[in-house]
């Protein structure tokens, strides 16, 4: 592809290949391949000119044969390497999304001025009518359903401008209410593509159950209707289906907002998207079509207002309650004056277009500014309630400890070697998710253990362990309430010694073949760097309760609480536990964060006021939370809080505001000051003006949250 370097300096790098070169859609799937480099941080294109901006994230020594690599990777780049890039990430369908919604707002804009320079007045008066004519329809079933509502009010401001021949007035009005559209258009569709995306199946092979009942790794774009596909506990549903054979406890939060899973067992339907839990299944599959089970889940958004903030149902309901005390100010000026010029002045004042109008504008610039920020959230309200919550509880492994635990030693207690103890529980432990399992595993893979699949039917138990027959001998591994006490494995003196002599400060799995305990695996899982000043920030911002929860030991909880400064910790706690301390908790009044990664945190996310996904989190617990960080980082969490507290404060400021200039504009226009045409002027003009200041980013105002 042609290109010439317009901007080469530093980390920063813009390319121009002239306009036409690439399509919008073009322009995001360069983007993709470009952001696919290890060395760039952010890629942004441009279709309009054919620009490409690119930022590095190298060091100074490399930059140079970086920016060379890039040189030579655009020189090169075929039409053919740009379609076979099938889909753009979240990021670039979002930035799709607000270049449409910019490009319409715009188009009014641009054309409401121009109209008013360039067109007649008798066409302006003739436009006026016809662009009044859908609004006062909508006035008119309003009251023949016996609502007095905005549409009722929006009806009597036009028409009544109408007929006192204050065409400019009707005019105004319109316009205002066209651009109040295209935003909840657009806060509508923003919602959709946010919820589409945080719900998207990220699966890239599936395991394939064969004619003679092995398992392959297949491409999910292979699989076919009549397939047979294997899901384990903590894997997500990929295709449409039937249980063909197995049973298991399924998650259909993503499809019927219920968090509580389902049993579910032969015969019996399954949908892409909910998540396995417990259990495994083979599924006969009916349906691959993704498409399907957005098309559920859209209808299901369209058919439900929960996704809204509170705050943003009671502007709405407040503008309608306005109506009703506009009308009887209308009437009484009119009865006092005489005057019917007064009364149309206070009737052109609306309220209720500037709350509707600055209320979802700030909600919807809070999301992007989000989204920006690497922070995925699913609906306005949830916002709201992080703002409003004032105790936060975290889940320790994977959340306040690095997302990547290691294995520091193991212990062997029998007649199997460190080897052997590593190779059978990487060998267990392969096909689940969660933090400590990929320790394991990785730590085999580095030892180049070759851990192949010679165990039978796995059961995995949630928060407690794994239980399958490993070369005919019943072989299981996980958590010390699994093992001795679920599973009565005895532990004599000499191994309850060396436990508490060498697993005091790390976490511990244990290892039970054939009735006796061989080996004990420990995981090392430091805090984050931030966590500690990340937990003063937040408690900085108004949050009066630190929780940490952990199924970890008396003596790991604790040594982690004073690294951090948390003063309450509960250890040893099981998933069921984690959701009714958070129910406990919520009984006394206040509103809960749970921040959590895990399978087992699922419960707890599910019941939470607002809930919290890290970015490595398993399937179930992005499926099941409100927000999800997309990046590794705590200090999104105080970034987040920042924001949703000062999103609040703009949406209060906006009322005040629009409460002291609309209340005085209806006195001096019930006094005569204020002609129709200036009220209606000065209420238009404050209006746009409150709502432009509803879209500024908030985060930009100060850098007091950084860490």
């Amino acid at each position: 592809m042609w290109y010439k370097t317009i901007y080469n300096k530093k980390n920063r790098l813009r390319l121009r290949s002239g306009r036409y070169a690439f399509t919008e859609r073009e322009g995001y799937c360069i983007a993709e391949l470009l952001i696919e480099k290890k060395y760039v941080e952010t890629v942004t294109t441009s279709h309009i000119n054919g620009s490409i901006f690119i930022y590095l994230k190298c060091k100074d020594k490399d930059l140079l044969s970086n920016k060379n690599r890039i040189f030579k990777f655009i020189s090169n780049l075929k039409e053919k390497d740009i379609f076979e890039v099938e889909n753009t990430n979240d990021e670039n369908s979002l930035k799709q999304l607000e270049n449409e919604f910019f490009l319409k707002l715009s188009n009014i804009l641009i054309g409401r001025v121009l109209f008013d320079i360039f067109v007649p007045i008798p066409l302006k008066k003739v436009n006026a009518v016809y662009r009044s004519i859908p609004f006062i329809i909508a006035g008119l079933k309003s009251i023949n359903k016996w609502k007095i509502n905005v549409a009722v009010l929006d009806a009597l401001a036009i028409g009544g401008s109408i007929c006192m021949k204050s065409y400019e007035s009707a005019g105004s009005i319109v316009f205002l209410l066209s651009v109040s559209d295209i935003l909840e258009e657009y806060t509508m569709k923003r919602t959709k593509s946010t919820l589409q995306n945080s719900l998207a199946i990220n699966i890239d092979t599936v395991w394939m159950v064969t004619e003679s009942g092995e398992e392959v790794a297949i491409p999910l774009q292979e699989v076919k209707e009549g397939d047979l596909v294997k899901v384990r506990s903590g894997g997500m549903i990929p295709v449409d289906g039937l249980i063909f054979s197995g049973d298991a406890m399924i998650n259909e939060s993503s499809m019927t907002g219920e968090h509580l899973p389902v049993h579910k067992d032969k015969g019996t339907a399954v949908h892409a998207g909910t998540v396995v839990e417990e259990g495994s299944i083979v599924i006969y599959v009916t349906c691959v079509d993704e498409q399907t089970r957005i098309n559920k889940i859209i209808r299901l958004i369209e058919e439900s207002e929960a996704l809204k903030a509170d705050i943003q149902s009671k502007a709405e309901n407040l503008a309608d309650s306005i109506v009703p005390l506009s009308l009887i100010a209308t009437t009484i000026t009119y009865i006092l004056t005489k005057n019917p010029m007064r009364a149309l002045s206070v009737l052109l004042v609306d309220y209720s277009c500037a709350i509707k109008l600055s209320t979802p504008i700030s909600v919807i610039s809070a999301m992007e500014e989000a989204s920006k920020n690497k922070i995925m959230i699913k609906g306005g309200k949830f916002i709201e309630n992080y703002a409003e919550a004032d105790t936060i509880v975290f889940d320790k492994t994977g959340t306040l400890t690095k997302s990547i635990p290691k294995l520091a030693k193991i212990i062997s207690l029998g007649k199997y070697s460190n080897e052997d103890i590593l190779k059978i529980s990487a060998c267990l432990e392969e096909h689940y998710a969660h933090s400590v399992a990929r320790a394991i595993v990785n730590e085999a893979e580095v030892c180049n253990l070759k851990h192949k699949e010679e165990h039978a039917e796995v059961e995995y138990i949630v928060a407690h362990g794994i239980s399958t027959m490993f070369r005919s001998q019943k072989t299981m591994i996980g958590s010390a309430h699994f093992i001795f006490e679920d599973e009565k494995i005895p532990l004599n003196n000499k191994n309850k010694k060396i436990i508490d002599e060498n697993t005091g400060q790390y976490s511990t799995i244990f290892l039970a073949i054939d009735g006796k305990l061989e080996g004990i695996l420990c995981i090392e899982d430091p805090v984050r760097g931030e966590a500690k000043e990340v937990i003063k920030k937040l408690k900085d911002l108004g949050i009066k309760n630190v929780i940490m929860l952990t199924g970890d030991s008396e003596n790991v909880a604790s040594a982690v609480s004073k690294e951090l400064g948390i003063t309450q910790y509960k250890a040893q706690v099981l998933p069921e536990d984690k959701a009714r301390i958070i129910e406990d908790i919520k009984k006394d009044g206040v509103k809960v964060i749970m921040v959590g990664d895990g399978i087992n945190d699922s419960p707890a996310l599910s019941v939470a006021d607002v809930s919290v996904a890290m970015k490595d989190s398993s399937d179930i617990a992005r499926e099941v939370a409100d927000i999800t960080l997309i990046s590794d980082d705590l200090n999104n969490l105080v970034k987040l809080r920042i924001l949703s507290e000062r999103m609040l404060n703009k949406i209060q400021n906006s009322f005040k505001a629009i409460v002291t200039i609309n209340t005085s504009l209806i006195g001096l226009g019930a006094l005569g000051i204020v002609a129709p045409s200036n009220s209606s002027l000065i209420h238009n003009l404050s209006t746009i003006i409150i709502g432009a200041s509803c879209t500024r980013h908030v985060l930009d105002e100060d850098k007091t949250w950084m860490i």
